[in-house]
């Protein structure tokens, strides 16, 4: 007999359906645009402020907005997803230590090439527009690429897990579901030093998630995202 679903698991199917069509609609419309976009971006001589918007429109797209009109349409805050202070400290701590397989992997394996948080493409050439463009810019970058990329990682999860739950401290649907989808969306080889990579980035996602669903904090993953992630 199919066990009947509680209102809460009801609720967090329809709003994994949200994301996933958002989300889905924003990798088609980057399918379509990826290569005028980025090229678009690296122009030099386009205004600095035009690119990185545009640049940021497509990521907000891509890991924010579908999380963004299920808490809209649910009335919920942000904090109710994790943004608190209790454990948040430990939370950080627990997502650093998750991280160190792989920041192991990119000095070893000799892909370091400076500790840059906080960048991207267009980067340079908002320090070179002056101080205000550049901090605002940074400020920018830091709540798109940093903030909202890693939050949504412990938004989903935590809305699977809601809806496939588990009793097992280290097993967890949601976890596992978002660590591989951060692994599939980025480029994968499959050398030895290619294998080594995607162990090391699922430990680093997967127990990051772990971690915010044990401390029920999601600063851990906002960390992650900008002072490791996108920073090495």
């Amino acid at each position: 007999m199919k066990k009947e679903l509680s209102t809460e698991q009801k609720k967090s199917d329809t709003d994994l359906w949200i994301i996933a069509i958002t989300t889905m609609l924003a990798y088609v419309a980057y399918g379509f645009t990826g290569k005028t976009l980025i090229n678009f971006c690296n122009n030099s001589d386009v205004n600095v402020w035009s690119r990185l918007l545009a640049a940021a429109f497509m990521e907000f797209a891509l890991a924010g907005l579908g999380i963004t009109i299920v808490c809209i349409i649910r009335k919920e805050s942000f904090i109710s997803h994790g943004l608190r202070r209790e454990n948040a400290i430990k939370a950080i701590i627990g997502a650093l230590i998750c991280f160190i397989p792989y920041i192991l992997y990119i000095f070893l394996s000799g892909q370091f090439r400076g500790y840059e948080p906080l960048s991207i493409m267009v980067t340079e050439d908002l320090h070179k527009a002056g101080i205000l463009t550049a901090i605002l810019g940074t400020l920018v970058i830091a709540i798109v690429w940093g903030f909202f990329e890693g939050f949504n990682y412990a938004v989903i999860s935590g809305i699977i897990d809601k809806r496939y739950p588990v009793k097992s401290k280290i097993f967890d649907w949601g976890a596992l579901v978002c660590a591989i989808m951060g692994i599939l969306f980025h480029p994968m080889s499959f050398d030895l030093l290619g294998i080594i990579e995607l162990i090391a980035t699922f430990i680093a996602l997967y127990g990051m998630l772990i971690i915010r669903k044990h401390t029920d904090n999601s600063w851990g993953c906002v960390f992650a995202f900008i002072f490791i992630w996108n920073a090495l």
